[in-house]
């Protein structure tokens, strides 16, 4: 490895599971389902009583699979799954009513490439700092909670223009795990078709906890807009509601607005603070990067600034690739597919995984090691191209990654100016893998004021 550090991961299992135990394990975790050959096949194959599953890894069929949106689309059991917290919106629907609501959102999100939402991040930035500053030191901090705290305020003041309170904050934080831990049964359950055991109504009761936080917000402003006209931010959600679809000129109805503001609010903060939690532990752990992404701190993060902070962009990159928030990528195929030396039969389900492909030596050395610098060594072009989708790849990339991307480094150089970090002793975070991933039982780090 170089001396490199090594992050924590799941020691796969050096065989193939047996069904029994493969429930088992995935009843907690995806990636804890994974064995030795999966981190290097190039299409691996599962079958449980309620599912044939296909893996593919090899960046020729990725891409096959991720351009062919309509041949490929989300599978119905994700569709399924989401549909409590997110219902039918741009990350969950499928074939033209995907196309006509992406172009709709597409013209949201050019709204936050212009560097508008910059501040708002700085601010939000600037309040976890100074929430964490209040904090007792002197005991180890769970980064866990105050990130996803950080993020659902940069999503809050972006869609919004309003501050995160606490209240809300922990309302969303608790939900969110909530709704995870009982959409993670419903999904195993499914996968061995076996009854939900009220576990689908479970997940619907967090998702309306999380809906909650947002939704009356949602309901006045759209009132107001289509009742007297008033405008009263020029915010994301702001943007939803001038979006016009691009055949019929219709605009989102009151339930397709808080579909999208729910699939922005839920993907784009929960993702975000688990790469951002991640990044910061890495750091904690590799002290020389720490000090170089502090040395890009040191002035302050304006938009000419952040393009010169290429270590700061890289420590996220590379937390990215070693730790996707989205690890697996479920498509459904449509029709009987040849894929290598398998016929894909309608229905299945094909998984793209960002997380295996993202620790496969074929595609980088040293796959495990934490090094940010990878992705400035020539030797990586190919594999920077097509073997890194934590966004996902195709027409359907996360149309937040830029505004993802600006948010981590906005909040990471925060962090470093204020704080030293370093690792707890014998304290490591264990990944866990349900819709997204997160540390198991928090992350914990010393943290000492500058």
């Amino acid at each position: 490895m170089d001396g490199r550090f090594v992050p924590p991961y799941p020691d796969p299992h050096p065989t193939k599971s047996s069904l029994f135990r493969r429930f088992v394990r995935g009843w907690n975790s995806w990636i804890h389902v994974l064995f030795a050959k999966s981190y290097t096949m190039k299409m691996g194959e599962i079958h449980t009583p309620g599912l044939h599953m296909y893996i593919a890894n090899d960046p020729p069929l990725v891409k096959r699979i991720m351009d062919g949106w309509r041949e490929f689309p989300k599978h119905r059991l994700l569709v399924q799954t989401l549909d409590p917290a997110i219902g039918n919106s741009v990350f969950s629907a499928n074939g033209d009513d995907w196309q006509q609501q992406r172009a709709m959102v597409n013209r949201v999100f050019q709204h936050t490439a212009s560097g508008r939402t910059l501040a708002m991040m700085q601010d939000a930035a600037d309040d976890i700092v100074a929430r964490i500053a209040a904090l007792d030191l002197s005991q180890p901090v769970d980064l866990d909670p105050l990130m996803t705290h950080v993020a659902a305020d940069v999503i809050f003041r972006t869609l919004f223009s309003i501050r995160l309170d606490a209240h809300r904050a922990e309302q969303i934080y608790r939900g969110f795990h909530r709704f995870q831990r009982h959409a993670q049964s419903a999904s195993m359950l499914r996968f061995y078709r076996l009854p939900t055991l009220g576990y689908m109504a479970a997940s619907r009761r967090a998702a309306r906890d999380i809906h909650a936080a947002f939704a009356e917000i949602v309901r006045d402003r759209y009132d107001a807009y289509h009742a007297r006209g008033e405008r009263a931010h020029d915010d994301i959600l702001q943007g939803l509601l001038d979006a016009r679809h691009p055949q019929t000129g219709a605009p989102f109805t009151l339930t397709g607005v808080m579909e999208q503001v729910s699939t922005i609010f839920l993907a784009g903060h929960e993702t975000s603070a688990s790469a951002m939690c991640w990044a910061l532990y890495c750091l904690a752990e590799d002290r020389a990067t720490q000090d170089a992404v502090r040395a890009e701190a040191a002035e302050p993060t304006t938009a000419d600034a952040l393009k010169r902070m290429t270590m700061t962009r890289n420590v996220f990159r590379e937390a990215l690739r070693l730790y996707p928030p989205v690890s697996f990528l479920p498509r459904e195929v449509t029709c009987p597919t040849q894929f290598r030396d398998k016929t894909l039969p309608a229905g299945a389900m094909l998984v793209v995984s960002p997380w295996l492909i993202q620790r496969n030596r074929d595609h980088w050395p040293c796959p495990h090691a934490f090094d940010p610098a990878r992705f400035d060594d020539p030797a990586n072009k190919a594999s920077v191209k097509d073997a890194y989708l934590p966004f996902g790849q195709g027409p359907r990339v996360c149309v937040g990654a830029g505004f993802a991307t600006q948010e981590a480094m906005v909040v990471i150089a925060a962090m470093v100016r204020a704080f030293d970090l370093s690792a707890v002793d014998g304290d490591k975070p264990e990944p866990v893998s349900r819709l997204t991933l997160r540390p198991k039982n928090g992350l914990r780090l010393h943290l000492s004021a500058r």
